[in-house]
């Protein structure tokens, strides 16, 4: 083959590092945000927080003004730095000292680290923990432990207790299996209450027994859950009522009592991770518009150092110099980009309050029908861009902290011709079912003819897909006789 030259012309879209800083600040949340400015706090002498004043509006021309060294402190240095890198570098290729982007092993430090939290006790270890307190024997101890660890995270042994035996014949010789039922009564009166039971009426009994004798309802609940229980979930209580011999009254009291027990003793031990929510903007109606405002506990205000950056001489082309120059280069792109994050933010904030101001005013099921491309024309920003924005980005509304995610949903035809959004009619069926009748719970052909009626044109199947969404049982489910 003839080797030859061609040359061919072409375009290709490259962005610049700056740019992907930019877009990396958009998609961050603010939990992560604080952990990036806080990292960088730490890695550039140039940076520094602005604790003279409080974050202001992003249009008040104090912003930027502050965030840039004055002319008298870097007059002499600022011709010398480019406002942008070439295309097709990046952070690390110009300065060997860049901001270090977060790893896995680097999250979780810093000083806006706010989610910490000790390892909470499992169910076992406070099982084992009981148990070291008990005046048992070794072997007894040891069926114990063997009983401990077939506990499941409900309360309740995930093994039979002849496994239980079998397993033990192994490990203990002349072991009876009276010992290990006698071993296992023992762990049943550990705390939770009920735990260590063998099935649900198994853990009901055990509840019911640490009740007083006194206790008028006692016997019959202990009756009622021994040998009743499937008449009690099928609903059947005139049967019920005939086989404890007891009145309606009586059994109404019998079945409020049983349903202060615990079916699930061990959840009371599970460990629950709570998130908390830090909204990004907060929405407030003044002089009867709503206004939206930046959290300023979200970003801090940075600024440049003025002393270092006085110190950054001209024509020096020293080391530590140059190290200087670098970092007053990286301080201004950041900067930079989050006044860019902070105004797209809200501005996109006040786009969707001013489409959804009936959800402000009525809540949920005055929510408008509304897509990202329908932001992305108002602002005439991509579609990509607000779909940055908004994710992990909280509002904080007089409905409560929502996700700016919330106010996108799909939106299904009325009668009218118009439109209706599908949080719209999720809160129409949650207000529905809320408000239906135990006795009488309403079928899904129900709630859509009920909306029909509201003029919403929905099938059978879209409830029956939003009431699952919702995590709302069946009508058959939902019946209720008392």
């Amino acid at each position: 083959m003839k080797q030859s030259l061609q040359l061919r012309m072409g375009q290709q879209l490259t962005m610049t590092p700056q740019l992907q800083q930019a877009i990396k600040l958009l998609q961050l949340s603010s939990l992560e945000l604080q952990q990036e400015i806080q990292q960088a706090l730490e890695s550039n002498m140039m940076l520094e927080v602005d604790e003279t004043e409080s974050l202001k509006p992003l249009d008040d021309s104090e912003t930027v003004v502050a965030a840039e060294p004055k002319s008298e402190d870097n007059s002499d240095f600022a011709l010398d730095i480019p406002d942008e890198l070439s295309l097709d570098l990046s952070w690390e290729s110009i300065y060997d000292d860049a901001l270090v982007p977060h790893t896995s092993a680097s999250k979780g430090e810093g000083d806006f680290e706010l989610q910490q939290s000790s390892k909470a006790q499992s169910l076992q270890e406070y099982l084992l923990a009981q148990l070291e307190l008990a005046v048992l024997s070794e072997k007894d101890q040891a069926i114990a432990r063997a009983i401990i660890d077939a506990v499941n995270l409900d309360g309740y042994l995930n093994t039979d207790l002849d496994d239980i035996y079998l397993g033990l014949t192994e490990q203990i010789e002349d072991l009876d299996f009276e010992e290990v039922v006698a071993v296992l009564h023992t762990v049943q009166n550990f705390d939770p209450t009920g735990v260590a039971a063998i099935d649900l009426a198994d853990c009901l009994s055990l509840q019911l027994r640490q009740l007083p004798a006194t206790h008028p309802h006692k016997k019959n609940a202990l009756a009622l859950v021994k040998s009743h229980l499937l008449l009690l979930a099928n609903g059947d209580l005139d049967k019920l009522a005939r086989e404890l011999k007891v009145s309606e009254i009586q059994l109404e009291s019998i079945i409020s009592l049983i349903k202060q027990l615990n079916p699930k003793p061990g959840s009371q031990l599970q460990s629950v991770e709570y998130q908390y929510i830090i909204p990004d903007v907060f929405v407030i109606k003044r002089e009867g518009l709503w206004q939206v405002s930046l959290n300023p506990e979200i970003s801090p205000k940075l600024r440049i150092n003025p002393l270092y950056a006085g110190m950054i001489k001209r024509a020096d082309s020293s080391q530590d110099n140059c190290s200087m120059k670098n970092h007053l280069q990286e301080a201004k792109w950041l900067i930079k980009s989050l006044h860019g994050r902070n105004e797209t933010l809200l501005r996109v904030a006040q786009s969707i309050i001013d489409k959804q101001q009936d959800f402000l005013e009525h809540g949920a099921v005055a929510m408008r029908a509304m897509v990202l491309r329908d932001i992305a024309q108002e602002l005439e920003l991509h579609e990509s861009t607000i779909s940055r924005i908004t994710t992990h980005k909280y509002m904080h509304t007089p409905n409560g902290i929502v996700e700016f995610k919330y106010f996108f949903s799909s939106h299904v035809s009325t009668i009218e011709g118009g439109e209706c959004s599908s949080t719209a009619i999720r809160a129409f069926i949650k207000e529905l079912i809320g408000n239906e009748l135990p006795s009488k719970p309403l079928s899904d052909d129900k709630i859509a003819v009920l909306l029909q009626a509201k003029g919403i044109n929905i099938a059978r199947r879209t409830i029956a897909k939003y009431r699952e969404a919702m995590s709302i049982s069946a009508s058959n489910q939902r019946k209720r006789s008392l």
